[in-house]
């Protein structure tokens, strides 16, 4: 069944009746059975007349499978009834399997019908057809019924909105009644309480009310009272005595004496009777109070019914009084009665009808809501529609946009990623070329193209140049000059490339000429006087000053409202100001009226207003303007406007009456009148307009202004005066020196301060703008203008993205005011937000406001005056040094000059500037091409030469005919000696050719490594450089030159005198001759200047390898007569210049040589004046010349520099060719010999074998093979020996980590004693930094600051410094502790070769002398030569400990064995340490005594370092050793009388911190001398008056000595390993720890 319904397509199992009601499907089901052929005609549509034609053309082929199915069926199927269309499914099934079971077609089938049947049916069919049609209602009363049924169940949905609205007045109604009768039962209930309040009350009063007097009722009750007490006394009485009775039952019986029946009496006392009675008491009373209460409950009942019983009986009685009335009465009883019932019927009626009436409005009023509701649905489903479609279109301008900015990307990235591809491959080209030996200035000039964003490679050829240029050659013309502007400014700066050297370094750039520099600023002043410059706007300063950008709704409007309400700042619309201008202008504004506003036309305004703005709330950030009387329109686009405005044209001449406001309204409202925009020109005017009426104290931001860069820059050159195109001009301006400056030129304008202080941009997306819009509130907007709304949206998000770009670049890159704020936020934190901003500025401001005043109290002085010839005053003598010419003090000399001069100066000079320019650019740009040519051509020479090396041979030939003729030998005759004889001559004579054959190719390769040397390339390019810098020298001489002759001029022109020619030639610098070299020398006027000077004898000769330094000395020195020669010209031409121009000034003077027979003339005191001019003209121009002079040799010197550096890197570049080719050509022929050898040996192997050589043997260049692909390489060279390593192990230092942390201590302190929280910081450095990895072994690693501490405390000197020369040496254990003797011993051999006993040797005596410990000695025994040596470690001790102790500062070092010999002293014991340090001080052995200190001595100890309480810091507590067993004998060889002095004293026990520590602040001379006073004492009490040594043991038995012994820890030897175990400890504690504390989390 399953399988027959998935016949039917898109079948729904669970809607059967549905989809089988129009018959389609039945159709379907029997076409793909085959028994449906029209199955065409059916139709899928459900309507009437589709299911009638359905079900027609089914019938014939249901009946044809004896299928029952009639009209009644097929009605059932088609109005969905329950099971109809399930049965004639299976129906259907059952006989479409009869039918595939018999295989019998539809043809066939109604074949074997009879006829009579089948005519029968086919009558029936038609009979079928007309019941169905009539049975099958048409499709309009379908419809029609489906309206009427629509409208049925609208009315009973009325209907049951009205019974439900009924049922709820009822409830309601119902519930007000429960609530009555809940408040009535309450009522009640408070009635009764109250009743029985009274009642007790009642009770309680008749109680307290006295007896009346009895009668006989009364006394009869209380006579039966007393009675009834009687009786309950003696039933007491009676159970009393029963219980008595069996109280004496219970007792045993002991006798009947009275005392027994005391004791009875005394056991069985009165209170538990008592009590019982009370009980007894207690329980009646109780009960008579029951019995009270329920009878006064029965009273009160009998009560309620005897008021019911008497309000009955008055009813009664009422009705029995009425009904006594007379039949008049009753008459008009019965007719009011009947008035009151029509009455009644009337109100009904009216009730009713009033009904209705509310019904029938309120069924209008509900289809009048349905009717609205469905508008307002379609509206809202139409507005939806067209927001979608908004948001499409604007989706896909956001597409295209975010295309546009990813294929900008793309490309950015892409030529970025070329560019750095190129640079690569740039690189490893040049690589290749040069060696791995890139130049530097390739580098910078590949650096320079790629952040400039040019192509490295070459795009075209510029060479020549043509007249049309296509862009890839003016690409290349740009590239051209981006490097000579680069090189060109290095040169004039001397930097980069062109900077000093070291050795030169007493040549300093030349300073600026400031003479020269003043002499040219007024030629330009003259020549180009300067333009007069417009008077700036003046506007006050205002707190700040701001404008807020942003989309539309972003919330502009919203904040500036909030930043008016909260921080007092003037908020300004362009749109309102509009408004308002022209409100003014309509109200004939007067100049005097728009100084204060008033109020009343402030209500004008708002009634007249042009345009209304509608502020909407936050959530919609927008801001719309609806035109209520007239349209204005703002075009927010940047456009040129097509009229010219002017603001000053026609105001002052139409309206001179009117304010400035009110005109620019007028102008306002005649462009808008005429349907044009306003210009930016007229808005920023009226925004300053506005702006000049706000208050100083206030600021003022702007509402969406400016929206274009135009309006932008036209506002910053409004308010600031400040044209920013103007400015960017400026810099091109005619006039501007470039090779000198003038200190004293007035300076360019202070940059003026930008017209925002800021600029807040609130950020929004344009998918939140569209939301935004989306749900705008219809009722805020009206409804003629939301479709123009809707459209201006996408329109202005647009026009904000065009334009933003420009505005941001604007106000972030050109001024760095921009900030942006995240707009899709609250409205609360984006205005809190903007509020912080404007707050931080203001305060900013303030600030630079404080600093501005604070620089201005300090402002200089005025600035000097040039002098003229009427200042001038006589000389008046003056003590203070004379002010050299172009300082800062002197005062120039500006004598007015002829017009002519300037006319032709200035245009002179500027020849010059451009000559030398474009000179010097054109000699480095030849340069860098020679740079390229020479990379270029080596390389080309190293590659031919080894293509060269390569070419083919002959020597296969000769290897393979041997070969052959080698296998043609018979075997038999392989064993004859002779024939062995023979065979080994002919490999003789094999080897001979072919070594003649390698000796003939080495010899051709060496003709050829002859000729390329001796192509006279090198001489070439080497004339072609020195011709390069011979012409940058000549164009120094030429600048000289030429500022030499406009000086002359310029100052002669002062003095009145006509300019003359300078008889002196100019200078020509001679260039070399080049006859081979083809290449064109530089596009300058070089051909010009070599044509005039004198040429040399060539240099050109034979070169060679052997010969390249001594062409390179013949380069150097003519490069240097070339150099001296142009300095020579330059002094002489100084020189020539002071002669002539001191005769020409003396002549201008009066003789002032005075004669002894005749007397002075009297000078008058314009001659004096006259006179005192033309000598501070000769001063001030010697000095510029002489300037100019030491500028031009200083720039020779540095050409000639790095001619003489370029030379030598060509000849050595050079001369590396030369030599790598010879390295190739000799590995080549060693090579080549080599494999020879190898193909012989192999011959001569075969030979004495006596065996045919089965491989094909392959002399291929100068590799050997063996069948073509086995090669046959040399015996390998035995590798070397394994340098020696030294390993850290047990946390022992290596002799590296010592020399390291040696120069490290070194470089702190030089002296030996370093402060110990450097000291910690070194090492905390180390193990926290992770630098000591190399410099600690891993046990030093574990060190914690608490360990470090401690181990400083071991080694510290006083409270702050430690001697890290000791901390070095017990570093450095283990090394082999001497005893005393070896001390004395070692300390004898060295006073011995001590000759001039000053107690220093040198480092070869100290190594001849060496220690008491030796180097190893087995350290050459290795078991291979692969493996490494064993490292002597004592060995490098020795050295080690040279450098430690020794004094580098001297040359050669020296080395103070005395005190390193104190220092090894050091011993575990401290004491036993001292002792062995007294030995080595008095070079004789001493005995120690063990005695005990003296009381005395401690206390005299005390009293003289009581302030020095850290003097003894804490020291590690080792096991201490006894002293070394010493020998006897040897002993003896160095006891002796010892005598110590004064100094040997102070040695042992020195204070670090007073003699060597190094100087620093905080050392004081207090410390100095700690013990020095209290020895000379001693020496004093033990009779040394005059401090001659005395002997050791009276010193020794000082008690002052004493103690000092005991206490003094200097000469402890630490052992450092305590510490690094102590460390290792503590961590694997913590460790332990550590993980114990993750186990239980």
């Amino acid at each position: 069944m399953l399988f027959f319904l998935g016949k039917i397509n898109n079948l729904v199992p669970g809607s059967f009746a549905e989809e089988f009601s129009n018959g389609y499907l039945l159709g379907e089901l029997l076409h793909k059975y085959g028994l449906q052929d029209d199955f065409n005609k059916f139709s899928q549509s459900r309507i009437a007349s589709a299911k009638l034609n359905n079900f027609s053309l089914l019938e014939p082929t249901l009946h044809l499978l004896d299928v029952q199915f009639n009209e009644n069926v097929a009605q059932d199927i088609m109005t969905g009834q329950h099971g109809a269309a399930t049965k004639l499914l299976y129906e259907l099934y059952i006989a479409l399997e009869k039918k595939r079971k018999t295989k019998l077609t539809a043809v066939a089938m109604e074949a074997m019908k009879p006829t009579a049947p089948a005519r029968l049916k086919s009558i029936g069919s038609v009979l079928y057809q007309e019941r169905l049609k009539s049975l099958t209602p048409r499709q309009a009363d379908l419809q029609l019924q489906q309206v009427s049924e629509h409208f049925e169940m609208k009315s009973k949905a009325m209907e049951d909105k009205i019974a439900r609205i009924h049922i709820s007045e009822q409830q309601k109604v119902q519930k007000l009644r429960e609530e009555q009768r809940a408040q009535d039962i309450e009522k009640h209930r408070i009635g009764r309480r109250r009743q029985n309040e009274i009642m007790a009350r009642i009770q309680a009063a008749i109680i307290q009310v006295p007896k009346p007097r009895p009668n006989h009722t009364i006394k009869a009750i209380e006579a039966q009272k007393l009675l009834k007490k009687k009786r309950e006394a003696e039933d007491t009485y009676k159970e009393i005595n029963k219980f008595e009775k069996s109280i004496k039952l219970q007792v045993p019986a002991l006798g009947t004496t009275a005392q027994t029946a005391t004791e009875l009496l005394n056991i069985y006392s009165d209170d538990e009777y008592v009590r019982k009675i009370q009980k007894r008491l207690e329980e009646d009373m109780f009960a008579r109070e029951q019995r009270e209460k329920r009878r006064r409950k029965m009273l009160v009942e009998q009560l309620i019914a005897h008021e019911a019983q008497e309000e009955a009986y008055r009813e009664e009685q009422l009705i029995y009084r009425l009904m006594r009335q007379s039949q008049q009465e009753r008459r008009i009883a019965v007719q009011l009665m009947h008035v009151r019932h029509e009455k009644e019927v009337l109100r009904q009626n009216r009730i009713y009808r009033e009904k209705q009436y509310e019904d029938r409005r309120l069924k209008e009023f509900q289809k009048a809501l349905d009717r609205e509701a469905a508008l307002a649905k379609q509206e809202k489903i139409d507005c939806e529609e067209q927001t979608i479609k908004e948001r499409e279109r604007h989706e896909k301008i956001a597409v295209g946009r975010a295309q546009a900015r990813y294929k900008k990307h793309y490309s950015i990235c892409w030529e970025v990623i070329d560019q750095i591809i190129d640079l690569s491959t740039k690189v490893g080209e040049y690589r290749i070329l040069t060696n791995n030996k890139i130049p530097l200035k390739l580098m910078c000039d590949w650096k320079e193209f790629f952040f400039n964003g040019k192509p490295i490679y070459e795009q075209a050829s510029v060479q020549p140049l043509p007249n049309e240029r296509s862009p890839e050659q003016l690409l290349e013309m740009n590239k051209m000059n981006l490097l000579d502007e680069k090189d060109y400014g290095e040169y004039k700066s001397m930097t980069g490339e062109w900077c000093l050297t070291e050795d030169n370094s007493e040549y300093k750039p030349p300073r600026n000429n400031n003479i020269l520099g003043h002499v040219l600023r007024r030629l330009m002043e003259i020549f180009y006087p300067p333009k007069p410059k417009s008077s700036l706007p003046v506007f006050p300063s205002f707190p700040i000053k701001g404008c807020i950008l942003g989309k539309l709704f972003s919330g502009k409007t919203t904040c500036v409202k909030f930043l008016e309400k909260v921080c007092n700042i003037q908020v300004l619309s362009v749109d309102t100001l509009v408004q308002k201008a022209i409100q003014a202008f309509l109200k004939n504004e007067m100049k005097c009226e728009h100084s204060v506003i008033s109020q009343e036309a402030e209500n004008s305004v708002k009634q007249n207003e042009v345009s209304i703005f509608i502020n909407f709330c936050f959530g919609y950030h927008r801001e719309k303007r609806v035109t209520c009387k007239e349209k204005i329109l703002f075009n927010c686009q940047c456009h040129e406007h097509s009229e010219h405005f002017s603001l000053t044209c026609s105001f002052n001449c139409t309206l001179p009456q009117l304010s400035v406001r009110a005109q620019l309204g007028a102008a306002s409202q005649k462009l808008l009148k005429k349907g044009k925009s306003i210009p930016d020109e007229l808005l920023v005017a009226i925004l300053l307009e506005a702006i000049n009426q706000t208050p100083p104290e206030m600021g003022w931001i702007l509402d969406g202004f400016p929206m274009t860069i135009n309006q932008a820059k036209l506002f910053e050159k409004a308010y600031t005066g400040v044209d920013p195109d103007e400015a960017e001009a400026e810099d091109m301006n005619p006039g501007k020196l470039s090779l000198v400056t003038d200190p004293r030129a007035p300076n360019k304008p202070p940059v003026s301060l930008p017209a925002f202080d800021v600029s807040v941009l609130l950020d929004i997306s344009d998918t939140t703008v569209l939301k935004r819009m989306a749900s705008l509130k219809y009722a805020e907007i009206l409804e003629e203008k939301i479709d123009l709304v809707r459209d201006q949206v996408l329109h202005r998000i647009s026009g904000f993205l065009d334009t933003w770009p420009k505005l941001e670049n604007w106000f972030s890159v050109h001024h760095n005011i921009l900030v942006k704020v995240n707009a899709e936020t609250e409205e609360s934190l984006v205005c809190e937000a903007v509020k912080e901003i404007l707050v931080g500025e203001i305060a900013k401001k303030q600030n630079r406001s404080k600093l501005f005043c604070s620089a201005q109290e300090k402002s200089p002085g005025k600035k000097p005056l040039p002098v003229t010839s009427q200042d001038l005053v006589p000389p008046i003598p003056v003590t203070q040094p004379p002010i050299e010419p172009g300082s800062h003090g002197w005062i120039y000399v500006d004598e007015p000059l002829p017009k002519e001069i300037s006319d032709f100066l200035v245009p002179y000079w500027e020849n010059i500037e451009n000559a030398y320019v474009n000179t010097i650019k054109a000699i480095l740009r030849c340069l860098r091409d020679e740079q390229h040519s020479i990379i270029y051509y080596l390389a080309d020479v190293r590659k031919n030469f080894q293509d060269y090396l390569k070419r083919p041979d002959l020597k296969q030939e000769f290897v393979s005919q041997w070969q052959s003729d080698f296998n043609s030998i018979a075997d038999d005759l392989r064993e004859d000696e002779e024939t062995k004889a023979e065979l080994h001559q002919r490999v003789t004579d094999l080897r001979d050719l072919l070594w003649d054959i390698c000796d003939k190719r080495r010899e051709e390769a060496e003709q050829e490594r002859t000729d390329i040397m001796n192509d006279g390339w090198l001489l070439d390019h080497k004339g072609l450089a020195i011709n390069h810098f011979f012409s940058l020298m000549q164009v120094e001489v030429d600048r000289f030159q030429d500022t030499k002759r406009l000086l002359h001029d310029y100052y002669r022109a002062m003095e009145g005198k006509i300019p003359t020619d300078d008889s002196q030639d100019f200078t020509r610098l001679p260039l070399i001759p080049l006859v081979s070299s083809k290449l064109p020398l530089p596009e300058t006027n070089i051909a010009k200047l070599k044509n005039r000077g004198t040429l040399l004898k060539s240099v050109k000769d034979e070169n060679s390898s052997e010969n390249v330094a001594a062409a390179f000395g013949k380069d150097e020195n003519l490069i240097s007569d070339t150099w001296q020669t142009a300095v020579t010209a330059v002094s002489d031409m100084v020189r020539n210049s002071k002669d002539c121009e001191g005769d020409y000034f003396s002549a201008g003077l009066p003789s002032t040589v005075p004669v002894v027979e005749v007397s002075p003339v009297p000078l008058t005191s314009e001659e004096l004046k006259k006179q005192e001019l033309t000598l501070k003209i000769q001063q001030e121009y010697f000095a510029a010349l002489k300037h100019e002079e030491e500028a031009t040799k200083s720039r020779l010197e540095l050409i000639k520099e790095k001619a003489l550096a370029y030379i030598e890197e060509l000849t050595v570049k050079a001369e590396e060719a030369y030599k790598d080719m010879e390295k190739w050509l000799g590995a080549r022929f060693l090579a080549e010999m080599s494999s020879v050898e190898k193909l012989i040996e192999i011959g001569r192997h075969h030979i004495e074998c006596s065996s045919k050589i089965q491989y094909e043997m392959t002399l291929e260049e100068t590799d050997f093979f063996l069948s073509s692909n086995v090669k046959v390489i040399p015996d390998p060279v035995p590798s070397p020996h394994v340098p020696q390593v030294e390993t850290s192990e047990s946390g022992t230092l290596t002799i590296s980590q010592l020399n390291t942390f040696h120069k490290q201590f070194l470089q702190v302190a030089p002296k030996g004693f370093i402060y110990k929280k450097v000291f910690i910081d070194i090492f905390i450095d180390l193990i926290n930094l992770n630098l000591g990895t190399n410099y600690l072994p891993d046990a030093w690693m574990n060190l914690t600051l608490p360990d470090l501490q401690n181990l400083t405390s071991a080694f510290t000197v006083n409270s702050e410094l430690i001697d890290w020369r000791r901390f070095l040496l017990a570093a450095a254990q283990p090394w082999p502790v001497p005893s005393l003797t070896q001390l004395l011993k070692t300390l004898r051999i060295f006073k011995s070769i001590d000759v001039a006993g000053s107690g220093l040797v040198t480092q070869e005596r100290y190594m001849q002398v060496g220690l008491w410990f030796t180097g190893n000695e087995d350290l050459n025994s290795t078991k291979g030569c692969t493996e490494p040596l064993p490292f002597d470690r004592l060995g490098h001790l020795i050295k080690f400990f040279f450098s430690l102790f020794a004094d580098t500062r001297q040359d050669p070092a020296l080395f103070n064995y005395t005190e390193m010999l104190l220092y090894f002293a050091a011993h575990s014991d401290p004491v036993e340490g001292v002792y062995r340090a007294l030995s080595i001080a008095a070079g004789t052995y001493i005995h120690r005594k063990e005695e005990s200190s003296l009381v005395c001595g401690v206390k005299y100890l005390s009293k003289i370092l009581e302030n020095s309480s850290d003097a003894f810091p804490y020291i590690d507590v080792v096991t201490n050793e006894g002293p070394l067993i010493e020998d006897e004998s040897e002993v003896l060889n160095y006891t002796g009388e010892g005598k110590i002095s004064l100094a040997t004293l102070l040695k042992v026990f020195h204070d670090g911190a007073c003699t060597d520590e190094d100087n620093h602040r905080f050392s004081s001379s207090e410390k100095e001398g700690r013990y020095d006073k209290h020895f000379i004492k001693i020496y004093k009490e033990l009779d040394a008056e005059d401090l001659t040594p005395i002997p050791v043991e009276f010193l020794l038995k000082h008690p002052f000595i004493q103690d000092l012994i005991n206490g003094y820890q200097e000469y402890k030897l630490i052992d450092i390993k305590i510490f690094l175990q102590r460390a290792e400890q503590a961590q694997s504690i913590g460790e332990k720890t550590t993980t114990c504390k993750d186990i239980d989390a």
